[in-house]
């Protein structure tokens, strides 16, 4: 039966917490002590969740309800109202529900758990630095297109127009959420294409020429910075993969019995499961680090605790202090190096490569392949490629890049 104002103005506290139940998942919570809170019982993710709607008297009964609609609103529209809430608070609880930077917040809360940590605090850092100071506070569905112009403009003008272009990026998803949950009719980015000058084009520095890879591979063999660093920069050419999937590989993704190395979808920049075949030169390697890391979680913890992994910036330190400059080689490189020589050298099957690169490579009905096709050419490959190594480092003969092979 629905509560009463008399019921619950009467309501007396006894010894120990009592729920009195109205109707929809609200409820009054008569604490010992005499407080008289609302809450609300709601399912979100496959979870029970309580949301706090206030103290009696100061919220009536009717206000309880209306405020019960209000999150039950938000859960139609796949909201979690416990998180609308908790980040109305991080944008600051005294700016209206529908501004910029709490749309802003609710969406980075929906869907940065699809993205890698990196990612997401790249993202978070553009919308707090570039984005909420000139709108955060402003209605969204009030923002026109020369006023976001004007903001992007004042990234453009520091020289970052890269940062400028992915931040109308994040501002359009930003809108088209807003669009799809009601509190916005369009997004204003569609009007501005070409409104912003296009980014340079930029490359990563990559060392592609097979007699500058075999200098590289005789200074990583030389190296004699930290343990963990040189292990890693021993494998990344064998295995190429990108840079933060290497330094935050885990013992719990490498069978070297399988000679595999099955990466999870979280830590993919594609979203999916990657299986890197290892050579049994890689299994030698990672057969000596074992005996120094492998009772911890990560091949290659960071030097100043096992509890993380390497930082993001020991390969590209040690690349430097070889003396390779940052326009000549980077930690990326190694992926463009593989690329380029087991394409134009050793003549490899580009849908091989790229699959291995773990770019979105679909099979001719136009489905993705899953992790593990071509896996007997794949490893194939890679042990043609590890084998390719010990050749240029050793001092074998080079064929030319853009020469004739045999």
């Amino acid at each position: 039966m629905p509560l009463s104002d008399t019921a619950v103005r009467n309501a007396k506290p006894s010894d120990k917490p009592v729920k009195m139940a109205d109707e929809k998942g609200l409820f009054l919570l008569l604490t010992p002590a005499g407080g008289k809170w609302w809450r609300i019982k709601y399912r979100y993710g496959g979870k029970e969740k309580l949301l706090s709607l206030g103290t009696y008297p100061d919220v009536s009964l009717k206000e309880a309800r209306d405020k019960r609609d209000e999150a039950r609103k938000l859960l139609a529209n796949d909201i979690d109202p416990g998180a609308q809430r908790k980040a109305q608070k991080a944008a600051g609880e005294e700016k209206a529900a529908n501004s910029f930077e709490v749309i802003a917040r609710e969406w980075y809360a929906k869907f940065s758990a699809q993205w890698t940590p990196n990612h997401g605090e790249r993202i978070l850092r553009r919308l707090e630095r570039d984005l909420f100071p000139r709108l955060g506070s402003k209605p969204i569905a009030d923002i026109k297109p020369p006023e976001l112009l004007e903001t992007l403009r004042k990234i453009e003008g520091r020289g970052a127009v890269e940062t400028a272009h992915r931040a109308m990026q994040n501002a359009g998803q930003v809108f088209r959420y807003a669009v799809a949950t009601g509190r916005a009719e369009r997004d204003p980015t569609s009007d501005l294409k070409g409104a912003l000058p296009p980014p340079k084009e930029t490359h990563l520095a990559a060392i592609t020429k097979p007699a500058e890879v075999a200098a590289l591979l005789r200074a990583i063999d030389d190296y004699k910075g930290f343990y963990t660093t040189r292990f890693a920069l021993r494998l990344a050419p064998m295995v190429f993969v990108r840079p933060g999937e290497l330094r935050q590989a885990e013992w719990a993704e490498i069978d070297l019995d399988a000679a595999e190395w099955n990466i999870p979808a979280e830590r993919m920049k594609m979203r999916e499961p990657h299986l890197v075949p290892l050579s049994t030169q890689a299994v030698s390697l990672l057969r000596e680090l074992h005996a120094h890391t492998g009772r911890g979680r990560y091949l290659f913890p960071s030097a100043r605790t096992t509890a993380r992994p390497m930082s993001d910036n020991a390969i590209l330190a040690a690349l430097r202090r070889m003396g390779f400059a940052k326009d000549e080689m980077s930690g990326h490189g190694f992926r463009a190096m593989a690329r380029t020589i087991l394409d134009e050298v050793l003549g490899v099957r580009p849908e091989l490569i790229e699959h291995q690169l773990a770019h979105a490579v679909r099979d001719p009905n136009g489905r993705a392949y899953n992790r593990t096709a071509h896996l007997p050419q794949r490893r194939a490959m890679m042990q043609e490629w590890a084998d390719y190594l010990d050749k240029l480092k050793a001092g074998a003969e080079i064929i030319p890049l853009h020469g004739n092979a045999a």
